[in-house]
């Protein structure tokens, strides 16, 4: 894997780490395949039952390295979006693991979209997130336009992909944006906590959670009611359901398997 990303097993989460501190942690196609390579070894591994992701250095992530953009050898923009950050977003959301962002620093352009397509963002007091793409003539993309208003609203949406305005990690959790600020100098540590948790969890309900989350977003209700039947059936015959009733009926605390 690239020196551009660190991935490491603690435990049963697998810490993955931007890793291009003295760039700000942008993007440039290496670092964007192996952060995909790194997110496919985090799914089809069983062991691996929640993801954690954060940034070296003084930023999460500056979003692209502009100098591969402008780079007359490079490999295109079209290129860049089609096979550097959708596969990124789709395969975020398509693991049907829990996969925690611990937002270190500035999250900008591609990097702040990356961040908010996780399942749970968590982000240091002094961070900030910003819409930068208006400030160079481009669009949102790394699915911003699908996750921010669907997040925040509409109208507010607008406003901060318009203006590109600098929101601090206060203002990111007051709007929803984000699910929780914490103090810079426990946020790795408080985050980590987080995603040791939930690997603890029943990793296939968790998993069929983000699945019926994913669904909600086009489905109609009686859809939506139809997708949950189906997936509580599914629940029901894993082995963390079984556990989780006895341990409720015998006053203990369970142990999920993941299984």
């Amino acid at each position: 894997m690239s020196s551009f990303i660190k991935s490491e097993l603690d435990g049963n989460v697998l810490k993955i780490t931007l890793n291009r501190p003295d760039k700000f942690n942008s993007f440039n196609r290496e670092m964007a395949l192996a952060l995909q390579a790194a997110l496919d070894k985090a799914a089809t591994h069983s062991a691996i039952r929640a993801v954690y992701l954060t940034g070296e250095g003084k930023a999460f992530s500056a979003g692209q390295d502009l100098a591969e953009v402008v780079d007359p050898n490079g490999v295109g923009l079209e290129k860049i979006v089609t096979e550097h950050y959708n596969p990124i977003i789709e395969k975020i959301r398509n693991i049907e693991k829990p996969v925690i962002c611990a937002v270190n620093g500035v999250a900008a352009g591609a990097g702040a979209n990356i961040a908010l397509a996780c399942d749970i963002v968590i982000a240091g007091n002094s961070v900030a997130f910003i819409q930068a793409f208006s400030k160079i003539g481009l669009i949102p993309d790394s699915g911003g336009t699908f996750f921010l208003p669907r997040l925040i609203g509409f109208g507010k949406a607008s406003a901060l992909m318009m203006l590109g305005d600098k929101i601090s990690a206060s203002d990111a959790e007051k709007m929803g944006m984000i699910y929780k600020v914490i103090e810079d100098d426990k946020l790795k540590e408080d985050a980590l906590t987080i995603a040791k948790t939930l690997a603890n969890l029943p990793t296939r309900a968790i998993g069929l959670t983000k699945r019926l989350l994913n669904q909600s977003i086009n489905n109609t209700l009686e859809q939506q009611l139809i997708a949950e039947g189906i997936e509580q059936i599914s629940a029901s015959k894993t082995y963390d359901y079984n556990e989780g009733v006895k341990a409720f009926l015998e006053k203990r605390k369970p142990v999920f398997k993941g299984e």
